[in-house]
């Protein structure tokens, strides 16, 4: 019986619909630069590190994630899985991965006789996140997967389904809820140092460009900007306020004739109403230079992060009883948080900060935000 619908998207048709060079394009000339690289060494602290396969070997993974292991206390990388060997050797011999370790996406399953790997990381389009993580969860591994976590409620609740019949964690990378200053936008805003919150705006968006690439494909991507970078506005909201919303309205717009937006929205605006009387006004786009901010409005101040959720270099201001303060808070490496975070779940038999349950309830708004936007209607929650 097949682990997916008869939709289930495989990696070789990720490569014949979007191009075999695609995944690595962005990266091809470090990699090249980087062939005659000597291995890095990496001192362990004390304890035991639990071991991380990676699944997915694109930009995010290269850039990100594997230098993110350098300042790991709990977790070390041990294992790819790649359709591109060549360039998994590369990284290999940089990062310290044995080669009998690499692994491509016809023998992915063989993983579980592994035991090296304690953790798969999902680094793949969102289409490919329920398939991958199942097939891990069924492996006999514990799987971290990116944002979002799949293309639809279902594909979330199957996931969530194969976690609890293997006894594995399943963790949804949302980063932002593990690093300093998104922690403490939390626990200004909970705690209300601004007074009852009444309003939260945030904003995400960049020009998009490559028309060609995955993420302007809808069964690759599951939507556009809505699902790549507006989820982190309708975290942002649910996050801050502490709630869930009960009521959604939402506009779409794509520029006529743009080939970029022929399959995924390009700009969407959706307003959430929380039932204490929160109110936020989100948006993302593909289509206007970079946006990356959000900020709480309560009775007697208000915070603001900007960027608010890049990979570095975040700033908060803070405004209270007539005086704006800049608050400058330890720089911390987003990944690093939240693989060691799953790492210590596994270890001491921890549920994650953000489950599959969360992912699911962000998939669950979003459809919402897309039935509002195409039907006129404010959809109840």
């Amino acid at each position: 019986m097949p682990v997916l619908s008869k939709k289930e998207i495989t990696r070789r048709r990720f490569i014949s619909k979007v191009g075999g060079g695609i995944v690595g394009a962005s990266v091809s000339g470090m990699l090249l630069k980087d062939a005659n690289a000597q291995q890095l060494v990496v001192p362990d602290p004390p304890g035991k590190k639990l071991g991380w396969a990676i699944v997915g070997l694109g930009s995010l993974s290269i850039h990100e994630i594997l230098p993110a292991f350098a300042k790991c206390e709990k977790s070390k990388v041990v294992a790819f899985v790649s359709g591109h060997p060549d360039k998994a050797n590369k990284l290999a011999l940089r990062y310290g991965v044995n080669p009998k370790n690499i692994f491509n996406y016809q023998n992915y399953d063989t993983i579980k006789d592994n035991p090296e790997v304690d953790i798969i990381y999902i680094v793949l389009p969102n289409g490919m996140h329920a398939e991958y993580t199942v097939r891990g969860l069924q492996a006999g591994k514990h799987v971290l997967t990116e944002k979002p976590m799949a293309n639809t409620p279902a594909e979330c609740q199957q996931m969530i389904d194969a976690s609890r019949k293997a006894g594995r964690k399943l963790m949804v990378a949302y980063r932002c809820r593990y690093e300093p200053y998104n922690r403490e936008a939390i626990r200004i805003t909970r705690s209300h140092e601004l007074g009852a919150t009444k309003v939260i705006l945030a904003d995400h968006g960049f020009n998009i460009g490559d028309p060609t690439q995955w993420r302007l494909k809808k069964d690759l991507a599951g939507g556009g900007s809505l699902m790549d970078i507006g989820i982190y506005s309708l975290q942002a909201a649910r996050y801050l306020s502490g709630e869930e919303p009960n009521e959604v309205n939402a506009v779409m717009y794509n520029t006529p004739g743009d080939p970029r937006f022929k399959e995924v929205e390009e700009t969407i605006n959706f307003q959430l109403r929380f039932p204490s009387g929160v109110l936020a006004n989100c948006t993302s786009s593909y289509g206007y230079a970079g946006q990356n901010h959000y900020r709480v409005v309560g009775t007697e101040g208000w915070l603001e992060l900007d960027p608010a959720t890049s990979y570095r270099g975040l700033r908060m201001r803070v405004y209270r009883g007539n005086v704006t303060e800049e608050r400058e808070l330890p720089v911390r490496d987003h990944f690093a948080l939240e693989m060691d975070h799953m790492s210590e779940c596994v270890t001491e038999n921890k549920e994650p900060l953000t489950p599959g349950e969360e992912g699911l309830r962000d998939l669950k708004v979003m459809m919402a935000i897309y039935e509002a936007a195409n039907t006129g209607k404010t959809m109840k929650l």
